[in-house]
């Protein structure tokens, strides 16, 4: 079913519906609703599979600093070259502060992907782990999918567009640190 949901979000995004994904995975809609009981539950499935394979992949990355930040950043935007198109559909109504502090799975998910890249870029440029959240929030906002996409769809090169993005990221981590009087 996620496969058949990644398939339609990609090719008819506006065209989603349980009835169309069961269509897709060769099930009947009840059987479908057995699985997931409701279309933004199937939704959050597929958005967080992707999100672990990010996890995995950052922790198991052997760099640091801001080396090993870049090597996440590189492999977000290879997992967004396969499934950006999908994932730019899947959005919360709920801030990230408030889903990440309510423990929401998909927030949690994304918290353990770039806990450890975020911390060593905060330990490189010594600013204070009391910013850890808002650090995460900053990368959420800078590395959205959507963002990205309209970056290299404007013209530049995923890696121009990442080298822009984390230049702009470790400067603007120092702005709040800054601004937080750290």
């Amino acid at each position: 079913m996620l496969e058949a949901a990644g398939e339609l979000l990609r090719a008819d995004p506006g065209g989603v519906s349980m009835p169309a994904v069961a269509d897709r995975a060769g099930l009947s809609v009840p059987t479908a609703y057995r699985y997931y009981s409701a279309l933004d539950d199937l939704l959050n499935a597929y958005l967080h599979r992707v999100i672990v394979e990010l996890r995995d992949y950052s922790h198991d990355c052997p760099k640091t600093g801001p080396a090993l930040f870049g090597e996440v950043a590189v492999e977000w935007a290879r997992l967004l070259e396969s499934y950006g198109a999908a994932m730019v559909q899947l959005r919360s109504r709920s801030g990230f502060l408030a889903r990440l502090r309510g423990n929401d799975p998909v927030i949690s998910t994304v918290r353990e992907a770039w806990e450890r890249p975020v911390r060593s870029v905060m330990r490189h440029l010594k600013i204070p782990d009391e910013h850890f959240e808002h650090a995460l929030l900053l990368c959420n906002i800078m590395f959205d999918p959507r963002e990205i996409l309209d970056l290299v769809e404007t013209g530049l090169t995923r890696d121009e567009a990442l080298r822009h993005l984390e230049h702009a990221y470790f400067q603007a981590l120092v702005g709040w640190a800054n601004a937080a009087g750290a």
